[in-house]
């Protein structure tokens, strides 16, 4: 025993750097290292972060016989990023590995993109380019070259397969001596992630004492519920504060149905840490439009960039719309936290959106001039509002009719009509109050009456409360003052249904009890 070498936790279970003894080969390490084989082949290398594309590229480089002559260069170092500029001028490269590639502006990836053409043309046995990047990385290249497609390799790292993960774990339990008794729940939580099973195990052997190869086979009895505390607890530090500032948005609107928060929520739940935020919309149409909003106008894209702290974790692409975790840690930090205690915490009034609309606009085109800004003060606001010329596209193919019904009848939680002079004598103004007139008696419709036309004409808004739109009057600031009321007017909606919600749920519990 006395020759027994004895290897340090940190050496073993590594939450930075290359890891000696719980090296994996992911699966598509063979293409990879031929891939570095091939004489004037340049390699992509994409997906999202912590699988292990670093590491990988390392190792293979070594096993390639490429170490001697490495460049490493990442898009974060503004000194790297001009460095980058001048590679063309710098043959013969030896190897040269820029990471972070998704971060450079298109002029230094067309650089990129023109020196992997011509190591190509010219079967280049003294310089090879491997590129890192996120999900995607490899076609955004192509598209600054299209002959690129045949003339590099583009290898995809996903989540890694639970076996591979449980072989690294295992690895390290025969350097330490030690059985995991947490073992399946490291596997199972790292979602094919090599870091995060790396960091687990790290920490469950931290809680256990074991620092060092035990000298006696050791097995440990730890909860893994307290491993994962003491993970969340060190990783609320970090990355705490940051999950807020994205969640709450460029500016905390309450009543809204949280477009950042719902972002966020999604990417949790990705199986690869990265969404396409349209096709998400697409998947929950109750966010559809607050979540296009901050896409489409670039809100989500300028937060992103104007804050270092998101930047760290998250990028979007706003060509492809894709939004990326850039950090192992962080994306199972918003895994494993209480979505609604982070609601709570962050003041929305609610993330449980009865209606698929907040509001619906019914109107006579006369006064779409109304109409279209109370759709764009409304959507500011985050609110779901269903507005004709916004859903056109939907409509298309179908019956009018069905698909107008439910919207005025029980889809919008709130139904607002513009009543001016002509909205009496228009066939689609009348079919959907039509559908909508039964639900004046709950206080779910608001008019707003313009001056030109006489209240009486309107039996039913004659009855209920009414907002007044004056055409003599300054346009925006009554714009402003009526999507204040209407915003006010959703939240206290909002409010008492959810409390109506709890009430109910508490009476069950109750029965249940007794």
């Amino acid at each position: 025993m006395s020759d027994k070498i004895y290897i340090e936790l940190q050496d073993v279970f590594v939450l930075s750097g290359v890891p000696r003894y719980t090296f994996v080969h992911p699966v598509e390490y063979p293409r990879l290292l031929v891939a570095l084989r091939t004489p004037g082949r340049s390699i992509v290398v994409e997906g999202p972060s912590g699988i292990g594309k670093t590491t990988a590229v390392v190792k293979a480089i070594a096993d390639a016989g490429l170490a001697e002559r490495v460049l490493s260069l990442s898009a974060r170092k503004k000194e790297d990023i001009d460095l980058i500029a001048e590679l063309p001028s710098l043959i013969p490269l030896g190897t040269v590995i820029v990471d972070d590639f998704h971060r450079l502006m298109d002029t230094q990836k067309q650089v990129i993109a023109d020196l992997m053409k011509t190591l190509a043309d010219e079967g280049s046995a003294h310089s090879k380019l491997v590129v890192l990047g996120i999900t995607n990385a490899g076609q955004g290249l192509i598209s600054f070259g299209k002959d690129l497609a045949n003339r590099i390799e583009i290898i995809p790292f996903e989540a890694n397969p639970e076996n591979k993960v449980e072989e690294l774990v295992r690895q390290g339990e025969a350097v330490l001596n030690v059985d995991l008794n947490v073992r399946d729940d490291i596997v199972r939580d790292a979602h094919g992630s090599f870091y995060i099973a790396q960091m687990l195990a790290y920490h469950t052997c931290l809680r256990a004492s074991v620092l060092r190869t035990s000298v006696e086979r050791t097995v440990t009895a730890e909860s893994y519920e307290s491993v994962k505390t003491v993970v969340m607890t060190t990783l609320a530090r970090s990355f705490h504060d940051t999950t807020i500032a994205f969640a709450r948005g460029t500016k905390l609107r309450r009543e809204g149905r949280a477009p950042y928060l719902h972002l966020l929520y999604w990417l949790s739940q990705s199986k690869n840490w990265s969404i396409n935020t349209d096709r998400e919309a697409d998947r929950h149409p109750e966010q559809r439009g607050s979540v296009s909003q901050v896409i489409t106008k670039g809100f989500l894209r300028d937060m992103i960039h104007y804050s270092n702290d998101i930047q760290r974790v998250l990028h979007f692409d706003q060509s492809s719309h894709l939004l990326v975790a850039q950090d192992p840690q962080f994306i199972f930090y918003i895994r494993n936290i209480s979505w609604p205690q982070l609601a709570d915490e962050i003041g929305f009034l609610s993330l449980d959106f009865p209606s698929r609309y907040d509001f619906a606009l019914s109107f006579a085109r006369s006064d779409r001039d109304v109409a279209e800004g109370l759709f764009s003060a409304l959507q500011e606001n985050e609110f779901e509002v269903f507005y004709d010329r916004n859903e056109q596209h939907r409509i298309l193919a179908q019956d009018v009719e069905e698909y107008l019904k439910p919207v005025y009848a029980s889809d919008a939680q709130l139904v607002v009509c513009i009543l001016g002079p002509d909205y009496p004598n228009r066939v689609w103004t009348r079919f959907e109050s039509d559908q909508f007139k039964r639900r004046f008696q709950s206080g779910e419709v608001i008019p707003i009456v313009m001056s030109t036309a006489p209240l009486g004409v309107f039996d039913s808004a004659n009855r209920v409360g009414h907002l007044s739109w004056d055409r003599a009057e300054d346009f925006e600031v009554q714009l402003r003052k009526i999507a204040e009321l209407l915003t006010q007017k959703c939240a206290d909606v909002r409010m008492a249904k959810s409390r109506e919600r709890a009430e109910r749920d508490g009476a069950g519990d109750a029965r249940q009890r007794g």
